[in-house]
């Protein structure tokens, strides 16, 4: 087959694969790749070159860096410290949780920063009686505009960098991104502001942790006597664990006060049903209620064992504790990988992969928490999809496309062209992930500034505002996804707001970015 129609083929297979939502997203990478390599397209080692890539290892590393500041209670000090003083008037809780999220975004990406802020917006908006749908949509999208601020915000920033420096161009700066960035997120706050009515008043149907609230929750059915604060603190906790049936615990002693055999934990206190065990020894029976103190890691350890059932997860409650164990140690690694970045000693993927490994050697966090922090899918779809954009080139099948492309245009000049491929991007960004979308528009993007003759720059910083205004859609991105359920949205409510914010978007990449960086 000829090596351009197998590409062109396998591209919208591909296309129809993301858009079905029926094949793993994983697996049509992978899929991607096999067929360029099946169908002679590439050789084993060209089709397989993305996993090895330097962009896929330092997006890889980033998410290590992530866990470290969530699972330490960094992200939820700043959320506390800022969300917390800024009162209950729904403007101001929305520039606030606006401005926080696009500054975590910046350094940890935007799922991570969503991930970590959501379950306090909530409580947020609660306490203040605002409806969660009027503060979670604009904390998803105001991540979108904050992943264009720094070099770290996004896997697309970094895959446009490396197409920029790969044809001819230049890599972008660690905060060359601000120029677009710092505008994109004026403007969105904005039209966050103003689009108030264009959201719904729902309450989410689903509550996070209040974690004082549960403290408290715990003090009054276990009726302690220790202030609530002493239950959940950096370094120790508790957790509340039942006996399930067939377990070892089943027919033991216990009282109230008893250090396990480990000498580890504390049981603090017990309940049978509305019973509560106190003062007395008692033989332990299926569905006994535990609340169990000790260390946050050996809680952790504890809860999974065999035998008993985590009422909560003690590894999801500690992430709630500001500035617990490692804090100190993840924030001086997090400043030596941007000093690094910004400085460009090393390359970007040595630098992350200096800060996760340093991470895990000085145990902020564990191998196990390393390896599962790492969202594989992303990963494997950025691998996959690298020798798609590999054959688009080596092929010959961008310079086809930028042909045909061209010859529509006519005589129009590259503003023209950059108003088509970005408003393509656009499109395609509410269908699949913004980054495969990248992945597909960049090398024809490229094709089309060689054509030209004009700087691959803008083309490639346009590519990266225009996949970001992924907005009309919850299955858009994973953070509109994750906002959905807690704030009680439907499929349609995303489109009113985000058509606006997709239209500023796009207008910023066509007119505003080739101003900063010229034809």
């Amino acid at each position: 087959m000829d090596p351009v129609a197998a590409t062109l083929i396998i591209l919208v297979l591909a296309v129809i694969a993301f858009v079905s939502n029926r094949v793993p997203i994983g697996v049509v990478a992978i899929g991607v790749a096999l067929a360029l390599y099946f169908t002679g397209v590439l050789t084993l080692p060209q089709a397989l070159a993305g996993f090895g890539d330097p962009t896929t290892l330092f997006i890889a590393a980033l998410f290590v860096v992530s866990e470290a500041l969530d699972a330490t209670g960094i992200t939820a000090w700043a959320g506390q410290r800022v969300i917390g003083r800024a009162g209950t008037k729904r403007n101001t809780l929305l520039v606030v949780i606006a401005l926080l999220v696009a500054g975590l975004t910046a350094l940890i990406s935007i799922n991570g920063a969503v991930a970590a802020l959501l379950p306090l917006v909530v409580v947020v908006a609660a306490r203040a009686g605002i409806a969660s749908s009027k503060l979670l949509m604009p904390l998803a999208f105001a991540a979108s505009a904050g992943s264009l601020l720094l070099l770290t915000g996004t896997p697309v920033n970094i895959i446009v960098s490396e197409f920029a420096a790969g044809a001819g161009g230049r890599e972008f700066g660690f905060f060359e991104f601000a120029l677009v960035g710092i505008p994109i997120l004026l403007g969105t706050v904005a039209i966050l502001l103003l689009g108030d009515r264009l959201l719904p008043e729902r309450r989410g149907a689903l509550m996070p942790k209040d974690l004082m609230r549960h403290a408290r929750l715990l003090r009054s059915q276990y009726s302690l006597s220790v202030d609530t604060g002493t239950l959940l603190g950096p370094v120790n906790g508790v957790t509340e664990v039942v006996v399930a049936p067939r377990s070892p615990l089943i027919g033991k002693t216990l009282c109230a006060g008893m250090t396990t055999k480990r000498g580890d934990l504390v049981v603090l206190a017990a309940r049978r049903g509305d019973e509560q065990l106190k003062g007395a020894e008692f033989v332990v029976q299926a569905g006994d209620a535990l609340l169990l103190q000790g260390a946050w890691d050996d809680l952790a350890r504890r809860a999974s064992e065999p035998g008993v059932l985590a009422v909560d997860d003690p590894s999801q409650l500690r992430r709630s504790v500001p500035l617990g164990r490692g804090a100190k140690r993840a924030t001086v690694i997090l400043l030596a990988m941007v000093v690094l970045l910004a400085t460009g000693l090393v390359p970007p993927a040595v630098a992350a992969l200096l800060a996760a490994c340093a991470l895990v050697l000085t145990r902020t966090v564990t191998v196990t928490q390393a390896y599962h922090s790492i969202s594989w899918t992303t990963v494997v779809l950025i691998a996959g999809m690298i020798p798609l954009s590999t054959a688009f080139i080596s092929t010959g099948t961008a310079d086809l496309v930028a042909g045909g492309m061209l010859s529509l245009l006519g005589d129009a000049g590259p503003q023209v062209a950059l108003l088509a491929l970005c408003a393509l991007t656009v499109v395609l960004g509410q269908l699949i992930s913004n980054t495969a979308t990248v992945l597909i528009v960049a090398p024809i993007a490229i094709s089309v500034a060689q054509a030209m003759g004009v700087s691959v720059q803008p083309f490639m910083m346009a590519l990266t505002v225009a996949g970001a205004a992924a907005f009309l859609t919850p299955i858009a991105t994973p953070a509109n996804l994750m906002v959905m359920d807690p704030a009680g949205y439907r499929f349609g409510d995303y489109w009113k707001l985000g058509l606006p914010l997709a239209i500023f978007f796009l207008l910023v990449a066509v007119y505003y970015v080739p101003l900063i960086w010229p034809f």
